[in-house]
């Protein structure tokens, strides 16, 4: 007889949805460039009842895009480099190497996004637009929902500084080897989730990419 725990069969149990919570309270405590809002909710329990009433801080946004520039030709991928609010206390540089991204505005869909950002901060014309995942980079704070892809480029000419004005954007472009690339991954210096999930996939397909020339 095995005492090895028993795993749930999570597709045989029916899911919780947005229905399992009762939200009490929504209210905005900031309005700016994002909203924060503070939400007062309970909600379902596995074992059954609810939860106690509960505050939560959730940071709104647009969802966004990530695209992965890939050049299989020259086995390089196009990766961009700016100042970053967030990581103003790292302690190597709050100017981080990123693929493209980009909000999706209403009625935009995110493969249109891909191609827009594309060429705004890398000036690069996507041809192949792969899909790889959607997630939410931290869903416990954050109701921002990413979708991933790989773009195929041909990467010659690419580089030099790029943006638009008008957002503050000052981007530079840095086409890199990939196995440059992927040096830089395992030293810590590609140390967001769009980058490093996206590189984390082009190793796996890299091969099957090279071999479709």
């Amino acid at each position: 007889m095995s005492d090895s725990p028993e795993v749930p069969d999570l597709a045989a149990a029916a899911p919780f949805t947005a229905a399992d919570v009762e939200l009490l309270e929504r209210r905005c405590l900031h309005q700016g460039f994002f909203r924060l809002e503070a939400l007062q909710l309970r909600h379902r329990l596995f074992e059954g009842g609810w939860s106690g009433t509960m505050t939560r801080e959730v940071h709104r946004r647009h969802d966004a895009v990530g695209v992965l520039l890939y050049d299989v030709e020259r086995d390089a991928v196009v990766l961009v480099e700016q100042f970053r609010a967030g990581a103003l206390d790292d302690p190597v540089s709050p100017w981080k190497l990123e693929v493209v991204a980009g909000l999706v505005e209403r009625g935009e869909l995110p493969a249109e996004v891909a191609r827009r950002e594309a060429m705004e901060e890398a000036g690069a014309s996507v041809g192949e637009l792969i899909e790889l995942h959607a997630y939410y980079p931290s869903p416990g704070a954050c109701d921002e929902r990413v979708t991933l892809f790989c773009g195929l480029v041909d990467s010659e000419g690419l580089g030099g500084v790029h943006g638009l004005d008008e957002e503050h954007e000052d981007i530079r472009v840095h086409v890199l080897p990939f196995v440059r690339a992927w040096e830089l991954l395992q030293a810590g210096r590609l140390d967001n989730a769009m980058c490093l999930i996206a590189l984390h996939w082009l190793a796996a397909e890299r091969a099957s990419l090279r071999a479709r020339r």
